[in-house]
């Protein structure tokens, strides 16, 4: 049968994320979560992560946007701050993207990953989709078939009638348009990536009625991203929605609502 993946993106954003997440993870509510290894508090929250169960995935959310990076990005960031995601977009259409220098801040988080959990991630993802932007995502692939050539990596493409059947298609086929080729460029390095994508909305709203829409038309490997979290960090745009959405996921039938898709729901 085809399988749910549903990811919890933005693992040690916080301590108070980073624990809501490894509870709902450990209560059967998540089986993939991707961690955002740039963040000064990982170290400490990786531990979290340790006894789940083999089932749940733990992914590299590369980070290449907002945050203070590993290295010294003189180019990408003289601030010492990383771009928005709207100028990263702008410079990645760029000749004089500074490629040296996000590569070696791409290895510094796999390094920081590896420290922390004595393995190689599962899979690998961006946070913003910063992983797929053009330019950068040739680097990341290339890193990724080297430092973890069993992974799979994150696209957003996804079939027509799927992006159209769920709810906010505008914001989905955007995302879908972002990741063109992505899988391609990923199969011919030997790399899967997840077959369907969802849960794009606007942060806003009942989370818990929405979700079961984000599972029509799924695919084989059918990658569901969510932000569950508790507390408030400054700058954080999706602080209300956290909590909201990790009391629908303590609540929600989602190994139920997995099978009336034709899904199952690993955990």
């Amino acid at each position: 049968m085809s399988r749910l993946i549903l990811c919890a993106d933005d693992f040690a954003f916080s301590p108070a994320v980073s624990a809501t997440i490894a509870e709902l993870a450990g209560e059967g509510r998540l089986n993939a979560t991707s961690c955002m290894t740039l963040m000064p508090n990982w170290a400490a929250d990786s531990a979290l992560l340790q006894g789940l169960s083999p089932q749940v995935a733990i992914g590299l959310h590369l980070v290449l946007t907002e945050e203070h990076p590993v290295t010294t990005m003189a180019g990408l960031a003289p601030s010492g701050t990383l771009p928005t995601i709207q100028t990263l977009e702008r410079q990645a259409t760029k000749a004089d993207l500074p490629l040296a220098e996000i590569a070696a801040e791409v290895e510094a988080q796999f390094d920081r990953f590896e420290q922390a959990m004595g393995r190689a991630p599962a899979f690998v993802d961006g946070h913003q989709h910063s992983h797929a932007l053009p330019q950068i995502r040739e680097v990341v692939l290339d890193i990724a078939a080297r430092r973890a050539p069993g992974a799979w990596l994150r696209t957003n493409e996804d079939a027509l009638p799927a992006l159209l059947a769920r709810p906010f298609r505008g914001k989905a086929l955007a995302s879908a348009w972002h990741s063109r080729g992505f899988r391609a460029a990923a199969a011919r390095r030997g790399l899967a990536c997840n077959q369907g994508f969802a849960g794009h909305y606007d942060f806003r709203g009942d989370y818990a009625a929405l979700f079961p829409a984000f599972l029509r038309r799924p695919g084989e490997a059918h990658l569901v991203m969510c932000h569950p979290g508790a507390g408030e960090r400054a700058g954080d745009a999706i602080a209300a929605a956290r909590p909201v959405e990790a009391e629908a996921l303590r609540r929600l039938p989602l190994a139920q609502l997995a099978t009336d898709r034709g899904l199952t729901f690993p955990t």
